[in-house]
């Protein structure tokens, strides 16, 4: 008796802490003013694709707009999204490897009953793209 309570114990408390993220869906961030703005925006397909584009309009900037783009797949394990980038996902438009980049799925916890707001996010905190570590970009 005493082993199968345990093992309920066990089990629910897996239960209880698996949780499955819902990271697919379009992310924003912009900084900066109408002197110099810069718009990151990211979309997470459900199908594991991904699109990402950098925008930059910097009015004493040579040149004063600028345009990046990458591609590739995504995957999530736990909290942690994943990013990849073949070779066949780059060209001269979409410029930007994601190989390697990682982010963490930050949302509010189904466990949490205050009535804080936490933004949905995503934070890069590894990248061969020196901007894009430590970025944060939130969810639409």
């Amino acid at each position: 008796m005493k082993q199968a309570v345990s093992f309920l114990v066990l089990i629910i408390s897996f239960y209880s802490h698996s949780q499955v993220i819902n990271a697919s869906g379009d992310y924003l961030v912009k900084l900066g003013n109408e002197d110099h703005l810069i718009e990151y925006s990211l979309t997470l397909s459900g199908d594991g694709s991904f699109t990402f584009h950098s925008y930059s309009n910097n009015q004493k900037g040579i040149p004063p707009t600028v345009h990046t783009y990458g591609k590739g797949k995504w995957t999530s394990d736990k909290d942690i999204v994943s990013f990849y980038s073949d070779k066949q996902d780059m060209d001269e438009k979409f410029s930007l490897n994601f190989t390697g980049t990682k982010a963490r799925f930050i949302s509010k916890s189904a466990r949490d009953k205050t009535d804080r707001e936490i933004k949905t996010r995503l934070k890069f905190y590894k990248s061969d793209i020196f901007w894009i570590k430590g970025m944060e970009i939130f969810k639409m």
